[in-house]
């Protein structure tokens, strides 16, 4: 995630304040030099960073602060408490029309930053929660902008309205309000055009389209890895068109991701979304208090519970617990889990929302558990799976050497591989037969734990 590094060096102060028993206000004053430190290299906004450490040491050095039991910890809880509040304290939704009223929205930003992917994952959002949106083609200028869109709204599911490259902006949204209105669309969303930078046209065209139609939402998407750019960006869109919210996209790559740590602050607009991948299902709800959560190093259980919930089969999560727990996991099973692994997004993806994991992909700590060289070990392991006969798969024992040499020819891998992959599941296997002594099932002494399921 973006803030991998920020997470890493917050983490380091807050173990060195932890192993005080005491603090001083030069403690104190100590450990906020480096968070405002860490905050700067992450580029947050400058003015931002000063005025949140000014806040933090302000309640961190009070009586009841340095006289308590804990307070590394209640330092901790306060700086927790300041990132929430500079990132908007609360959840902000897009605000829709009451009832079956239609709701325009108007999708700003610059060439680059993901707009018109952005536009159709967002139609997708609205499908799930069941209103009929309608995708317009308002970019008229970029060549593949609108065949863009019109793949991008197919996978969707959602219809995308398009009167080619030719007509004005302004023009094609009147039309497609109307379209809207005659089809029973109750949200419309226009996907403008960008530009490389911020220029007179592209907000006079804006400006133009918001005098066409009734825009009631408009929202401007920034990527996360121009930094501070992203920031300024924000501020100027908002000062010549009025924003109401922003989507920071690409939060997941390698960026330093104080963007979305200064927006609210700069703007004061709330981030509404975040682009955490390159699938049209990878845009994510911002809640201010799970990302100062998953920022501290504390984790993100909540939208790891929402994400499996999302994308895992609730009956096939149901049966493959119950083959687990009489310890009948299979090779069937075993791909299921894989394909369950890459729709929530990897296994760095899932770390970084364990408490206490997000900082493990430090450098020098762990390996990139999505690597190539993992994505490729993993290939290989469906290949192998997929090369054995169903009845193999599902019963793992019928696999004596003459039919692992077969696998391997068929996965095009070594013997030695399948070998390997056979050995790894037999362990995972044994380990599942302990379960129910663990768990507190039979043989075990009850109560000591309880399955998840």
């Amino acid at each position: 995630m973006a803030f991998d590094s920020l997470t890493e060096k917050l983490q380091n102060v807050f173990r060195n304040l932890r192993s005080k028993g005491r603090l001083t206000e030069d403690d104190v004053k100590a450990a906020l030099k480096e968070v405002k430190m860490a905050l700067l290299e992450a580029d947050v906004n400058f003015k931002v960073v000063k005025n949140f450490i000014k806040d933090v040491q302000e309640r961190a050095v009070g009586q009841d602060v340095m006289n308590g039991l804990n307070p590394g910890q209640m330092v901790i809880k306060i700086v927790n408490e300041e990132l929430i509040k500079l990132m908007g304290s609360e959840t902000t939704e897009i605000k829709l029309q009451p009832g079956s009223a239609m709701t325009v929205i108007m999708m700003a930003g610059l060439q680059g930053a993901g707009k018109t992917t952005t536009t159709a994952k967002l139609a997708g959002k609205f499908k799930l929660k069941g209103k009929k949106p309608l995708l317009v083609a308002c970019d008229v200028y970029r060549p593949a902008a609108i065949k863009q869109l019109q793949i991008n709204g197919e996978k969707q599911g959602v219809e995308v309205f398009s009167m080619g490259d030719k007509m004005k902006p302004a023009d094609i949204a009147k039309a497609a309000v109307q379209h809207a209105a005659k089809n029973g669309n109750n949200i419309v969303i226009l996907d403008t055009a960008g530009r490389l930078h911020i220029d007179e046209d592209m907000m006079a065209e804006l400006q133009e389209i918001k005098k066409a139609v009734e825009v009631h939402q408009t929202i401007l998407v920034v990527d996360a890895m121009t930094g501070q750019d992203a920031v300024n960006v924000a501020g100027t869109f908002n000062e010549k068109i009025g924003i109401d919210g922003v989507i920071v996209t690409k939060l997941d790559g390698d960026t330093r991701g104080g963007a979305a740590l200064s927006i609210k602050a700069v703007t004061g607009r709330p981030i509404l979304y975040v682009g955490m991948g390159e699938k049209l299902s990878d845009l994510e709800q911002f809640y201010p208090d799970r990302m100062a959560s998953r920022i501290l190093g504390m984790g993100d259980v909540l939208s790891l519970i929402e994400k499996a919930g999302a994308e895992i089969d609730q009956e096939q999560a149901m049966q493959m617990a119950d083959k687990m727990k009489k310890a009948q996991f299979d090779f069937d099973d075993y791909l299921m889990s894989m394909e369950q692994m890459k729709k929530m997004g990897g296994l760095s993806s899932i770390m970084s929302m364990m408490p206490g994991m997000g900082a493990l992909g430090g450098k020098g700590k762990m390996p990139d558990l999505d690597s190539e060289e993992n994505e490729k070990k993993m290939a290989r392991m469906e290949a192998m799976i997929l090369s054995m006969t169903p009845e193999e798969r599902r019963n793992p024992d019928l696999l004596n050497p003459s039919r692992k040499h077969r696998i391997a020819k068929g996965a095009g891998v070594d013997i030695a591989e399948v070998n390997r992959m056979v050995k790894q599941f037999n362990e995972s296997r044994k380990m599942m037969k302990k379960l129910p002594g663990l768990m507190g099932g039979k043989g075990g002494r009850k109560g000591r734990f309880k399955l998840p399921f």
